[in-house]
């Protein structure tokens, strides 16, 4: 199959399973900023495995990511953000620019938390290649953009061990002042995470720097540790 007819399909697939009842509710829950057709999340990836398990280039998975981005209803956002998951393995350093500009497209957390995971994922495996590849993290750490300051914060969930802590701590204390919920949630929940793994020193950090720390940001991050 082709991307264009995988592209089609999957417009077709969706509209003949809407739910205009859960499309209302769904829509509520984002505070209808979105529109969406009233497909949950199970019943969505079920759709699109429907269609047989294609095996796209990156490029071609970036591409669809990005056609798919453009139409209105929300779950083909989700649909993207899946697709990007599943050919993560063949992402590229180079290609980040790109998922910081969905990003940025359509914004919310629910989008932004998706591509986090999947740049996330594609900067530690490009670490075996390159030791550098957190610096386009550094770098998101100072956009203008309050989500892809939220990706760098988020970008090291899930890497246990492997987690930079100095990158951790700084990213936290440079983010620390702002005041947006996003940002300060985010800066809790990187070191809840880390603090799964090495809880003394999470613990050390948010009670040396409680000045400077949000109260949301250092609750969340000695959530699982009181």
């Amino acid at each position: 199959m082709n991307k264009l007819a995988y592209f089609e399909q999957i417009q077709t697939l969706l509209h003949a399973n809407a739910n205009p009842q859960r499309a209302v509710e769904m829509r509520a829950y984002m505070r209808n900023q979105f529109e969406f057709i009233g497909i949950n999340t199970p019943l969505r990836r079920q759709l699109v495995r429907s269609l047989g398990s294609l095996k796209w280039t990156h490029d071609d998975a970036l591409q669809l990511a990005q056609a798919l981005w453009t139409l209105s209803s929300r779950e083909y956002q989700y649909v993207a953000i899946d697709l990007l998951a599943r050919h993560k393995k063949g992402l590229q350093l180079l290609d980040i620019p790109i998922l910081l500009e969905l990003a940025q497209n359509k914004a919310w957390w629910d989008t932004v938390d998706g591509l986090a995971a999947i740049v996330g994922d594609v900067v530690r495996l490009g670490l075996g290649q390159q030791v550098s590849a957190q610096q386009q993290m550094d770098q998101a750490l100072e956009s203008s953009s309050m989500w892809v300051r939220r990706i760098a914060m988020l970008h090291q969930l899930g890497w246990r061990t492997q987690t930079d802590a100095d990158r951790l701590f700084s990213y936290a204390l440079r983010l620390a002042p702002e005041p947006d919920f996003f940002i300060r949630k985010a800066i809790g929940w990187a070191l809840r995470d880390y603090a799964r793994w090495n809880p003394a020193t999470v613990q050390k950090f948010v009670h040396a720097h409680s000045s400077s720390l949000s109260p949301l940001s250092a609750r969340e991050a000695l959530k699982h540790l009181r």
